[in-house]
């Protein structure tokens, strides 16, 4: 899901992972915004990256049966995470970093290669945020023995959100920011609200035609199945977890589009449908978020309002 290109000034850039696409409404504070992103993106990558050693997520970890003292972003992150799983009912958990790992995501996706790719074995059950033991007033958390936060199903979110907010604060303009399909607006938008191109694949815009919503607040994000895959033993396997089960979810949803009043909340209940399936639609419309989902045949469910598909050219 990315904006398509109408009059705003814009960048996109390598980060985290993904690519991270930069909108601002004044041109000329488009150096500004960028040096607040970049502030963000690294000081989140620094906080929450499974994938470095010198994290304070690998820390925690490796830790695990030991207590450790955080920062204060890693301690937003993880209050974000467990109350994520908390309001989810554990359907998104952080707990699930064995398991991931486990499934053959213990590296960067980037880094994956064909001779790793041999038959995997799930974890089972990830424990649950209630076995992380987090005081909030000291920042001091401990992880049981065993037990490997994997905080990507809502940091990245999170960055989105504190960096268009502080971007707008730092400029006084419209400002979107985009990681990889997790957007997050903030200040006063366009006229007629930023344009958002949906899709599978963020990296596809360019190709042709797409449909297309309009946003002036909050947050949108799109969670799917068919971008960040890799095979072991003959399965196509994904990057999002069932805590239930350690594996990934039966496959109901290509990809869910979902828009809400931040993009933690929009990721929030994205990710849950994937994981929840069938079930999801119902959950949805309990929760009164206007949402897309795809079927993995490509048929379209839309609910509490998301609009018909309107197409628009993004070349």
């Amino acid at each position: 899901m990315t904006p398509a290109a109408t009059g705003p000034a814009s960048v996109s850039f390598p980060a985290l992972g993904t690519t991270a696409s930069l909108l601002v409404t004044d041109p000329d504070a488009m150096d500004a915004a960028r040096q607040v992103l970049d502030s963000e993106l690294a000081a989140i990558d620094a906080a929450c990256s499974r994938f470095r050693t010198d994290s304070e997520l690998s820390r925690a970890n490796v830790a695990a049966g030991g207590a450790v003292h955080t920062s204060a972003l890693f301690a937003e992150a993880l209050d974000v995470a467990l109350h994520v799983a908390e309001a989810t009912e554990g359907v998104v958990d952080p707990t699930v970093g064995t398991a991931v790992s486990a499934l053959g995501y213990g590296v960067t996706f980037a880094a994956l290669r064909p001779q790793d790719l041999g038959p995997v074995s799930p974890a089972g059950r990830s424990p649950g945020w209630r076995a992380v033991e987090w005081d909030r007033a000291a920042r001091r958390l401990r992880l049981p023995p065993g037990v490997a936060l994997d905080l990507g199903a809502t940091a990245k979110a999170l960055a989105a959100d504190r960096a268009s907010r502080r971007a707008a604060e730092v400029t006084g303009c419209g400002v979107l920011v985009n990681l990889g399909g997790d957007i997050s607006v903030a200040g006063r938008a366009p006229l007629g609200g930023w344009r958002i191109a949906v899709a599978d694949d963020h990296a596809v815009l360019g190709t042709g035609t797409l449909p297309t919503v309009s946003i002036a607040e909050g947050g949108l994000a799109t969670s799917g199945t068919t971008v960040r895959t890799w095979c072991r033993g003959g399965r196509r396997l994904h990057h999002i977890v069932d805590p239930a089960t350690g594996d990934i979810p039966a496959p109901v949803w290509r990809t869910v589009s979902v828009a809400a009043m931040s993009c933690v909340a929009a990721n929030t209940a994205s990710t849950e449908a994937v994981v929840l399936g069938a079930a999801a639609l119902g959950r949805l419309r309990r929760t009164g978020l206007p949402a897309r989902l795809v079927h993995v045949d490509g048929t379209v469910e839309r609910v509490c309002g998301w609009p018909e598909d309107n197409l628009g050219d993004t070349r």
